[in-house]
């Protein structure tokens, strides 16, 4: 008998990520690749030791369905040390598979059929998808990648009766930007008045350049009280295989976030989360991440210098965008395929993050690697044929 498939496609218009591609053309052409977002580097042996010490001491079975009690007192501890608020560990604070799942969570819990969630664009790739599967309609303010400012009115324009959300990152990812305390203040003020739920994805919390500091969606009262934030250690401590994020939110709200976490993956590896809790007690290990960083994104500007991009130096995160306006006419997409192919190095085009044909001409370069890997891809760049 011919079976005829009833399947019908709940993404019609989504394929393989960006970030796949990239990374499968990077292999096959054996190309640097700085396109992806993983370090290069490996994670502390302190904190390989401490996942050892606790598989080797029997916690390998099912975590509860919230996460562990002491990596959710840390969280609580180390989240109120830097913004003053206090989530309850017990009612506020959920641990979920990486912060993909937390965003992806969040926006199930809120999004109905026909509401509308206020994204910005460019735009991390598992937003949208993950407001379309609930039937949700994604509403973009589109900005440059190397934007100065958000223009407030324009965001408040585009909200509507059948808005429910706003979604915004920061350090932002792809363009490095680092929300200000008026920008914070002012989603607040547009969240109250339109009584609006905020899903802040803070997972680059800890990389913060020049002195600038992360103003978290905590912060601010009347954010947090319509907040869920979603962030992730894999960023943090060079585990983003690990998949180990969580979601603060209040009582309320996390209740129904629970609700559909428990059926989506009920609860996360166990002993990486007891290693993490333990590895928390010292702070020194997220708030030097910084300086860490910046000493590899000036590495990389400088090593870059003189080829005629034009680059506004990255406030967070580890991705360093590189504008091409003045060396070519090729599409983002094209560039980065022939820079992968026939100049041995991988990047992001930056067209990937937005829901309709732009092009700004700029790649997307992570600089999560070793410094001889940064300088030989500024080598490559060198090299190319505009």
């Amino acid at each position: 008998m011919h079976f005829t498939s009833r399947l019908k496609s709940k993404l019609p218009n989504i394929g393989t990520t960006i970030f796949t591609r990239m990374s499968k053309l990077a292999e096959e052409y054996q190309a640097l690749n700085l396109s992806q977002g993983f370090p290069e580097f490996d994670c502390s042996p302190d904190l390989q030791r401490l996942v050892d010490k606790y598989i080797r001491s029997g916690k390998n079975q099912y975590a509860p369905m919230a996460g562990v009690m002491p990596l959710r007192e840390a969280i609580s501890k180390k989240t109120y040390e830097s913004t003053g608020r206090e989530y309850h560990p017990e009612t506020e604070i959920t641990i979920t598979s990486g912060a993909t799942e937390a965003l992806y969570v969040a926006i199930t819990t809120i999004v109905n059929p026909g509401d509308e969630v206020i994204v910005f664009e460019p735009a991390y790739d598992s937003y949208v998808p993950a407001i379309e599967l609930c039937g949700g309609i994604p509403i973009f303010v589109t900005l440059d990648p190397q934007y100065d400012s958000i223009d407030w009115k324009a965001v408040a324009s585009k909200i509507s009766e059948k808005t429910v959300a706003i979604l915004i990152n920061t350090p932002h990812n792809p363009t490095g930007n680092v929300w200000s305390q008026r920008d914070l203040q002012t989603l607040a003020e547009l969240a109250e008045k339109y009584d609006l739920h905020v899903i802040s994805d803070e997972v680059y919390e800890h990389i913060i350049f020049d002195g600038s500091s992360h103003i978290s969606a905590a912060s601010i009262p009347a954010l947090a009280s319509r907040t869920f934030l979603c962030g992730s250690f894999g960023k943090t401590f060079h585990t983003t295989g690990w998949k180990l994020g969580y979601c603060l939110a209040p009582a309320a709200l996390t209740t129904e976030f629970r609700k559909i976490h428990q059926f989506l993956v009920f609860s996360v590896v166990t002993p990486f989360q007891f290693a993490v809790a333990e590895y928390l007690l010292e702070p020194g290990h997220y708030l030097k991440l910084s300086d860490f960083y910046q000493q590899k994104r000036d590495l990389f500007l400088q090593a870059v210098e003189g080829i005629g991009f034009t680059a506004k130096p990255a406030e967070g995160t580890f991705f360093q965008n590189l504008s091409y306006q003045s060396l070519s006419d090729e599409n983002d997409v094209s560039l980065a395929e022939r820079l992968t192919r026939e100049f041995k190095i991988a990047s992001i085009p930056v067209s990937a993050f937005y829901s309709q044909p732009v092009q700004f001409k700029t790649l997307r370069f992570c600089f999560a690697k070793n410094d001889e890997t940064l300088l030989k891809g500024a080598e490559y760049l060198q090299k190319v044929i505009w």
